[in-house]
């Protein structure tokens, strides 16, 4: 974005639009409080459009007092800082943040406080190596540009690169505009068939990292879900791919006991396609362990959907014989639950 053309506006651009860029993501620092919490605030108030004006007043803040602290020296003395532009390009960077979120399956909250809803585009994949590849070449092919005029002796005014940045941010548009072509169609395919002679009542296409024409299908029926893999050139549900089906768990006084502890709650507010399996303990200590696990990952390469084992943004809940919490985990690979030391929760 800097090097697109708003470096030329103001001082201090490239490094207010980077800082502004990844402020969001200063949320992290929930993880301190352990992984539950982390997971509850992650993408939450930095993520929301009333938290990036905030952030963007501290980034434009942190910027002026390295300015101060050099002297107020820029690269380009006769292109002095502007602070309300920077401010304007820092909240623009906030928002790109909550953009580039947004196009991905796990989803964003922009109007958080006033609404926990998550939303998700679902066009992308987490890391999206085609994304990467375009943003990376026009920050590089540049580079061999301006050693060429470093051979020949040419010179050019301002800073360089204006083309290629351009040039690689109509390639990410085009590509969300391709991606999104494409998930329509593999939700449509998934709408048009039956599972196991049931009509599909809800459908979602989650993308697949390394092809962006397979899809990670997930069907629900009043009875069970399919996740099934769809192409979206043909398009058609795969007819040789594994078709599973997850039979809805039945609701006893154990799961509704995990359903309303902490990690419980916070976990069903962000799936969208919840499952539960509990496991029963024998021996000391007694009690339960309820497995969440949302099925838009139970595809996923680190993910297994039979069994216990390694599960993407998996959560547990360990639970006494009495039905009260003792335990709860977050994150991949949730293989046991940690039980806090008394006074730690």
């Amino acid at each position: 974005m800097g090097r697109a053309g708003l470096n030329r506006k103001t001082a201090l651009a490239t490094l207010t639009l980077t800082l502004a860029a990844e402020a969001p993501d200063l949320d992290v620092l929930g993880r301190f409080r352990g992984p539950a919490f982390g997971f509850a605030h992650h993408r939450g108030f930095t993520h929301s459009f009333l938290g990036i004006p905030l952030s963007a007043a501290l980034v434009v803040g942190f910027v002026y007092l390295i300015w101060r602290l050099r002297g107020r020296r820029t690269n380009n003395p006769k292109l002095p800082p502007r602070w309300g532009l920077l401010f304007l390009y820092a909240c623009l960077a906030g928002l790109s943040h909550i953009l580039l979120d947004f196009t991905n399956n796990y989803g964003v909250r922009p109007f958080w406080p006033f609404s926990e809803k998550w939303y998700s585009w679902d066009i992308v994949f987490i890391i999206e190596p085609v994304m990467l590849v375009l943003l990376i070449l026009g920050l590089v092919v540049p580079l061999f540009f301006a050693l060429v005029d470093r051979e020949i002796g040419a010179t050019r005014r301002g800073p360089r690169g204006r083309i290629g940045a351009t040039l690689a941010l109509l390639g990410i548009v085009l590509l969300w505009g391709l991606r999104d072509y494409e998930h329509r169609r593999a939700v449509h395919a998934l709408e048009a068939r039956t599972y196991e002679g049931a009509d599909p009542s809800r459908v979602s296409a989650y993308p697949n990292m390394t092809n962006p024409f397979q899809w990670y299908g997930v069907v629900e029926t009043p009875a069970f879900f399919a996740l099934a893999p769809v192409d979206s050139l043909a398009p058609e549900v795969d007819p040789d791919g594994d078709l599973e089906i997850r039979y809805k768990p039945e609701e006893t006084p154990v799961t509704l006991a995990a359903k309303q502890s902490y990690i419980g709650r916070v976990y069903l507010d962000w799936a969208q396609y919840p499952i539960t399996e509990t496991e029963t303990l024998e021996g000391q200590p007694e009690g339960y362990i309820v497995h969440f696990i949302d099925l838009r990952y139970g595809q996923m390469p680190s993910a297994v959907s039979r069994g216990r084992g390694r599960r993407a943004l998996s959560a547990a809940v360990q639970l006494d014989k009495n039905l009260r919490v003792v335990g709860d985990v977050f994150g991949t690979g949730v293989d046991h639950v940690v039980v806090p030391e008394p006074g730690q929760r």
